[in-house]
């Protein structure tokens, strides 16, 4: 159920009715808004973003807001990410009708990191996809000891969208390649080292964080008062190797440093056997979006992500990557093409190439950060 008390009106899907998966709510000085979608492993549907879209601008302006929470309910992961069954059925109606639902996608991601106000992501449990494209907007994120962040849309015939790019590409040791490219995972002491979150925080004490907000209490004490040391970052133990390899300017030739790699064995191995079971299309397109994220901003990023999401989003890879995951779950999609070897690099380059209408649709547009700031969100 969606529900804002005291400032807004409840927002409803659609149809008309209340959306399940979503709850907004006002406590005192503090709007929270929590995942609870367990049954779908908070998988964020078209409803809620749409919900949350609506509700933005309303918090924005309304003077007794100090700050937004965004929480899961407890147990399970934060968020499996975006509803990936909602996209394979409207990409089988036409690749524009989930294109276009990328798009709305894309505009709530750039709204939120244009929001003005202090926002607190208390993250506990996987973060994914969708999700993590939202936490990384906010101005704080604290990370429980169940942390863990993944972009695993590599093994499903797509690419890390939402603006993530943007981020991996800004993370040394090219640590953003590896985890685009293969969808590997990172703990929350990784993820502290390499400033993916800024706090450490148990999730025992989020509601204590939740209620300080609600008092209007500053948030930056706050939350340091609560932080802990989170360790070491395992992540680090293989830095080296990782910038050696992940250096390369194709997955071809990632693949062949990995091979002619002489230390960190096991981990080459286990990176090897990764990157086998991915799409080549998406591996590739993956690398050299990140590569072109390193000279974009987010804004810009968001603009490629549609266009590739136009590209992938109905094409072979994607519609066989679910279905073999996730629908039939054979766990053995039949890419195509069926190795990087066949890899043609037109067709790459081609997944980057401005929409000029027909099929395709246009360009997304999206108003700059002094539109943005000057409509009042």
């Amino acid at each position: 159920m969606v529900a804002m008390t005291n400032t807004t009106e409840t927002p409803v899907s659609a149809s008309g009715k209340p959306e399940a998966g979503l709850r907004i709510e006002q406590r005192g000085a503090s709007v929270v808004v929590t995942l609870d979608r367990a049954s779908k492993h908070n998988a964020i549907n078209s409803s809620m973003k749409a919900a949350l879209a609506t509700q933005i601008p309303v918090i924005a302006r309304n003077p007794q807001v100090y700050a937004v929470v965004i929480r899961a309910a407890p147990g399970g992961m934060f968020s499996a990410g975006g509803d990936i069954r909602e996209y394979y059925d409207l990409a089988r109606e036409g690749h524009m009708h989930a294109a276009e639902e990328c798009a709305r996608e894309y505009a709530l991601i750039w709204l939120l990191d244009c929001f003005s106000k202090p926002t607190a992501a208390l993250i506990n449990g996987a973060v994914m996809g969708t999700g993590a494209g939202i936490v990384q907007c906010a101005t704080h994120k604290a990370a429980g000891a169940g942390y863990r962040f993944q972009m695993p849309e590599t093994a499903i015939g797509f690419f890390p969208d939402n603006g993530v790019c943007w981020m991996l590409a800004r993370l040394p040791h090219e640590i953003g390649t590896y985890l685009g490219v293969t969808g590997a995972a990172l703990t929350r002491a990784d993820a502290f080292k390499l400033g993916i979150v800024t706090h450490c925080i148990d999730a025992s004490h989020f509601d204590a964080i939740a209620d300080g907000l609600a008092e209007a209490e500053p948030i930056d004490p706050l939350l340091d008062s609560h932080h802990v040391d989170p360790g070491a970052a395992s992540i680090m133990d293989v830095a080296e190797v990782v910038a050696r390899c992940f250096s390369a300017g194709s997955v071809r030739e990632i693949v062949s440093r990995l091979e002619a790699e002489t230390v960190q064995r096991p981990w080459c191995e286990k990176t090897l056997a990764a990157l086998a079971e991915r799409s080549p299309l998406a591996m590739e397109v993956t690398l050299q979006h990140i590569r072109r994220c390193r000279y974009l901003d987010l804004r810009q990023t968001l603009v490629v992500d549609y266009r590739l999401a136009v590209r992938l989003v109905g094409g072979h890879d994607f519609l066989e990557g679910v279905r073999a995951r996730l629908i039939d779950k054979t766990g053995a999609p039949r890419w195509l093409p069926h190795t990087l070897l066949d890899l043609d690099p037109a067709a790459v380059k081609r997944a980057f190439d401005p929409l000029i209408g027909g099929a395709d649709g246009g360009e997304l547009v999206l108003p700059t950060r002094q539109e943005m700031q000057a409509a009042r969100v």
